[in-house]
């Protein structure tokens, strides 16, 4: 990525799990041109971080708010990623922690 980049993890909580959350971010995030990784938590959340421009992560974060029809999203917690790392190659789908 040459152009300026951002990186945030999220947080989201809700009924979240079993409503297809972590696919639709998958095909959200590749329409977006974002990178970077979501996945299940054993206490019910979703996790996930982003990689992208400042433009592109927020529009992902906005889309986290709503998620696909089946979710009902009580809330996302957005942070910093204090040195982001290098992100990944595309958007994927991470086993649960």
């Amino acid at each position: 990525m040459t152009e300026e980049t951002t990186t945030r993890h999220l947080l989201i909580t809700g009924h979240v799990q079993g409503v297809s959350y972590r696919w639709s971010m998958v095909q959200a995030a590749e329409r977006l041109g974002v990178q970077g990784w979501v996945r299940n938590r054993r206490d019910g959340q979703v996790e996930a971080c982003a990689w992208g421009t400042p433009q592109a992560v927020q529009a992902l974060i906005d889309w986290a708010h709503q998620g696909p029809a089946q979710a009902r999203v009580d809330r996302v917690v957005v942070g910093n990623v204090p040195d982001g790392g290098e992100a990944p190659q595309g958007f994927t789908q991470r086993e649960t922690v």
